[in-house]
């Protein structure tokens, strides 16, 4: 696999529907994963909320989503972020590096629930920059 750029919005609560919706747009395959499926979120009211979305589309679109957790901010216009995933390790924490320099780490690049390495940070302009770097498979 290559390594992706692709933008990743946030919601508060509307995360699946926002995802449905540009599905209906794009078309694709729309996979959503829950704060439950990965116990993620030990408040009630989240369990159901997305975690987790990423829609494929049949031309080669990708868009990622997400519920943000009511213990994180969430600013509307600011609610986007750029997603850097691929299975090049190397490659990836080189851009990891030189993004988080200067910037701000909100959660380092270490292992995660679902078995990747991932990390989040705002580069030293502002903007906010998701990297992921596949595990290995099963």
């Amino acid at each position: 696999m290559t390594t992706r750029l692709n933008p990743y919005l946030s919601f508060r609560t509307n995360a699946r529907e926002a995802m449905e919706f540009y599905k209906s747009v794009f078309g694709g395959e729309l996979a959503i994963s829950t704060f439950a499926d990965y116990h993620a979120s030990e408040d009630p009211a989240e369990q159901d909320l997305v975690m987790h979305s990423q829609l494929e589309s049949p031309s080669g679109l990708t868009l990622m989503g997400s519920d943000t957790p009511s213990s994180m901010s969430y600013n509307p216009g600011d609610n986007y972020s750029v997603s850097l995933s691929g299975e090049d390790e190397g490659e990836l924490r080189g851009y990891w590096d030189k993004l988080a320099d200067g910037g701000d780490v909100s959660m380092p690049l270490e292992k995660a629930p679902w078995g990747d390495t991932f990390g989040m940070c705002k580069d030293k302009f502002g903007v906010a920059w998701l990297v992921n770097i596949a595990g290995a498979q099963a």
